[in-house]
Order: structure tokens, then C-alpha cells, then sequence
């Protein structure tokens, strides 16, 4: 083989190499990506069926149902507008309470219950989920302009 085919042929293999190479990485990031999906959307039927994907709300004041002595225990989601119910069966992070942020790993069953593996709860006193601080924030606003409209009406 002349040293020009064997150059060649060394350059080809390199490049499907690296093509290979970062197709399996942009595999491996599609695979492993999680969306963030507002409860609104959840309602009007806007989420990957087919993954996991991140939900957030505050938890509703009263909601939480647990058994006792079970690790089970379902919660109702809201962001102003929608509540969601989430099931999840584990040990829930200290700083879980009604009122508060959170964000859930997980899918959506059959049943319309958000099935989560996994739940996150803010940090401090003054930190919530730059996703929940917007979907909240959006709804908030949305419900003050209704209940300004309706005002300005009477």
C-alpha cells in the first residue's frame, strides 16, 4: 500500500472514529437528560410519556397522607393553577414540609398520579428551585391579572 492510501486510510478511520465517538455521547446525554414539566402542562397532557422527567410545586397545605410506620406516602403538588398528586415511597429530605418547594423525579402512571423516585426539597428559608420560582411566579401573575380584571369589572 502507497503511504498517500495508507495516510488517507488512517485519516478515514479517525474521523469515523470521532463520529462514533460522539454519537454514543449525545446518546448517552439524551438518555440521561431529565425535563423539568409544570403541573399545567401535566393537565393539559404536555409530557414525555416515555422517560422520567422533573415536576415542581409547593406541597399543599394538608395533603401530605402517610401511614404510619410506612415509607409510603402521597402529597398534592400545585403551582397556583393545577394540583398534582405524587406517590413516593422512601426516606423524604429533613427539610420537607406543607408550603413548601420541591421538585419530584419520576413519570406519570396510567392513573394520572405522578409516581416519584425521588424528591428534593430547597435548601434554606430563602432558596426554591429556580424552575418552581418561575412556574409559580408565571401562575401568580396570570391569577392576579384574572382576579384584577374581575375587580375592574364589578
Amino acid at each position: 500500500m502507497k503511504p498517500r492510501r495508507q495516510r488517507m486510510l488512517a485519516v478515514g478511520l479517525t474521523v469515523a472514529g470521532i463520529a462514533l465517538a460522539t454519537a454514543l455521547t449525545l446518546q448517552a446525554f439524551k438518555e440521561n437528560m431529565m425535563f423539568f414539566v409544570e403541573i399545567s402542562e401535566i393537565e393539559k397532557g404536555n409530557y414525555p410519556e416515555d422517560r422520567n422527567f422533573r415536576v415542581g410545586g409547593l406541597v399543599v397545605e394538608g395533603s401530605v397522607r402517610r401511614e404510619i410506620g410506612e415509607l409510603e406516602l402521597s402529597f398534592d403538588l400545585t403551582d397556583y393553577e393545577n394540583q398534582l398528586t405524587v406517590n413516593y415511597s422512601g426516606v423524604l429530605p429533613d427539610l420537607f414540609r406543607e408550603g413548601q418547594g420541591i421538585i419530584a423525579h419520576g413519570r406519570l402512571g396510567d392513573n394520572g398520579i405522578f409516581m416519584a423516585d425521588e424528591v428534593l426539597a430547597k435548601h434554606d428559608e430563602n432558596y426554591m428551585p429556580p424552575e418552581v420560582a418561575e412556574s409559580l411566579a408565571g401562575h401568580a401573575a396570570a391569577q392576579e391579572a384574572v382576579l384584577n380584571s374581575e375587580q375592574q369589572g364589578q
